[in-house]
Parts: C-alpha cells; structure tokens; sequence
C-alpha cells in the first residue's frame, strides 16, 4: 500500500519582522522536496499554495501589533485548507512561511485527530515557545503566538474563532532558548513541557523525545511536529530572520528526525521560519529538504555525499 504525502504552501510573512519568508515554500520545491520524497517511496501530491485576498487594517488595543488583519486571514484560510490537506494524504507538510503558520495548521490537525476520536500531541522544535498573547506580545510579530493561541489561551481575541484547541500538557518543546517574560509565566501556569539546550545539553535528545513519544502511543494520539528552522544552530541553517546561537547540531537534528520516522506517531509536519534572502546558496532549503527524508525513511546509508555547498 503506497504512503502519500501532500504538499501546501503557505507564504506567509507577514507574522515576521523580516520579509522573506513568503519565498520559502518555493525554495523547498526547488531544493527537491517532493524528489527526495518520492525516492524514498512516498506517492507526492502538491497542492500548490494558499493565497489571501487584500484585507483592511484591524485595530487592537496592543498598539504593536502589525499585520493582524493579515494574519487572522491567514488562520482562517489555512484552517480549513490544512484540515483539507489532512484528507489527501497519510502526512501533510505545511511549507511556510513564517511561524504564525501554525496557528492555522495545528487547529486543522487537531480537529482532523477529533474526527477519528483521537487527541493530537505537538513536538514543537524552535529556539521560541511563541507563547505570547495577542495582549502579552511587545514586538508585534504575530509568529510569536501560535501557541497561545491553538492551545486556547485568553487574550487570542481578534484571531478567528478556534475549531479545535490542543491540550497544553499534549505539548512538548525542544531547543528552546530565547523566552520572555510572560511566556516564561504562562509555561509554568498550563504545564506546557519544555526541554531547552540547557537540559539537552545535560541528557542529550533522545532520553526526552522518547519519552514523550511513549506518551504519545500510550494515548493512541496523532501527533504534529512544527519545524522552525531558528531550532538549529545559526552555523549550518543561517536562512532565518530570528538567529539565536547554541541551536541543534547537524547529527541532533537528523536523530531526533529518524527517531520520529522509526516511532510511526508522525501525522503531519510543519516546516517554518525558511527565509531564502538570508540563505548561502541554498544551504539551509537542502538541509530543510535533507531532514525530512530522515523524517520519512532516509538512512544514513542512503545518503549520498554532497559536494560543498
């Protein structure tokens, strides 16, 4: 029985403070990601990418917000064409775009794990929890609220209303290292589970993955992993307007993907936060690429060596 996968972009830039995020689901066709996927096996559908028509300005009481007319756009067309892309195939990838993404993609998951009578559980890897409210968020930048806003936070009003909110304790972060103040108190407050490269650096990535994957099988959950690429070190993926250091290595990244592929749990995947204006000859797409084969059956063995990028 064939394995399918579909494919929609969503070039969305606008929860960002960086523009050229837009260009990243293109990057990722060209970098070869529906190749490498079929390669490894997987019949590819590619559904194009989501588009939102020109919105008038939508007023807040936080005046930093910018962009929210667009954004809740965004959330609301990407609800029901993520919820539509989880019909078409065994393991959509969401292809942004920036972070925000998220907001639309996680909610349609989490209703399409509630068609089946199951609960979704989120592996979220990023340098940020992106735990602010529409009310909490100094900067502005919408790509720092998703998680408030699937998981059913108040202080989310003038987001569309959420179909499908996912329990906070069915979430688990790694890589995180760069947190403010009011995500820092939220975290605490609704039992979000955070590994930051402190305690990976300590356990390394395996001994908290794997148990939370046991915790995912354990409820029979489907389960979502949102992929920002400032989760990795700035070193060997430098496309992303929110560089951190001390991100995850070359080889933490590709275990953690082929410990994923080796559970079976994966449902559906998110790949955010590529910005091809600020990549080196397209370094960051074809590791992007290279890391999601790993994710759907690439070995070690087969690989092929690249020449130097």
């Amino acid at each position: 029985m064939s394995q399918t996968c579909a494919l929609l972009g969503a070039p969305i830039e606008t929860g960002a403070s960086q523009r050229g995020c837009l260009m990243g689901p293109a990057s990722l066709r060209t970098a070869g990601l529906a190749e490498d996927l079929a390669a490894l096996g997987w019949q590819v559908n590619d559904l194009g990418d989501v588009s939102i028509a020109p919105q008038e300005p939508q007023a807040h009481a936080n005046p930093a917000l910018h962009h929210l007319a667009e954004t809740s756009a965004w959330i609301e067309v990407l609800t029901q064409a993520a919820y539509d892309a989880g019909q078409a195939g065994d393991l959509p990838i969401f292809m942004g775009g920036d972070h925000s993404l998220s907001a639309g993609t996680v909610p349609a998951m989490a209703r399409r794990a509630q068609d089946q009578g199951r609960p979704l559980f989120v592996l979220w890897l990023d340098a940020h929890p992106d735990l602010h409210t529409l009310e909490t968020s100094q900067s502005g930048n919408l790509h720092g609220t998703p998680v408030a806003y699937f998981t059913g936070q108040p202080g989310c009003e003038g987001y569309p209303p959420l179909q499908a909110a996912v329990d906070p304790r069915n979430v688990c972060m790694m890589g995180i290292r760069s947190v403010d103040g009011a995500e820092r108190a939220r975290i605490t407050e609704i039992g979000l589970e955070v590994h930051d490269m402190r305690a990976i650096d300590e356990t390394g990535v395996l001994v908290p993955l794997r148990a939370f994957l046991a915790r995912v099988q354990a409820a029979r959950a489907m389960l979502h992993v949102s992929f920002d690429v400032d989760f990795l070190d700035p070193a060997i993926a430098p496309a992303v307007g929110t560089t951190v250091p001390g991100g995850a290595t070359f080889r933490e990244a590709h275990l953690i993907m082929e410990t994923l592929c080796d559970s079976g749990l994966v449902t559906s995947l998110d790949l955010v936060e590529l910005n091809p204006f600020l990549d080196e000859r397209g370094k960051t797409a074809k590791l992007l690429c290279d890391l999601t084969a790993s994710l759907f059956g690439r070995r070690v063995l087969d690989r092929m060596t690249r020449s130097s990028f």
